[in-house]
């Protein structure tokens, strides 16, 4: 699993984590931008770098899971090249839709 933390001073304004799940595909575990900063570029800048992250150490695609009620941050994914890959799951009731895109 690999961290990054968006600061401004000592304040952490946005997170995301990816892991290395196969040979060449990895998975967004989380991501998260404190909604004063939200569409400031925060978020593109925190997804390309752990995008980054991920090729650099092997993975040609990456996957993450988010869900229905989260129409903001699918929307955000899809500008940034994520795709339904037509997966999804029961998450305690709550349809988890699985995102992936191509590195």
């Amino acid at each position: 699993m690999h961290m990054l933390v968006a600061t401004v001073g000592d304040q952490v304004i946005g997170t995301v984590s990816g892991s290395l799940c196969d040979d060449d595909e990895g998975h967004l575990r989380g991501m998260a931008v404190l909604p004063e900063y939200q569409s400031s570029g925060v978020a593109k800048d925190l997804l390309r770098a752990i995008e980054h992250w991920l090729k650099e150490n092997g993975c040609n695609r990456v996957t993450l899971d988010t869900t229905l009620p989260l129409q903001r941050a699918m929307k955000f994914y899809e500008r940034n090249g994520y795709r339904r890959s037509g997966r999804a799951a029961d998450f305690f009731g709550m349809t988890l839709v699985e995102y992936a895109k191509d590195l």
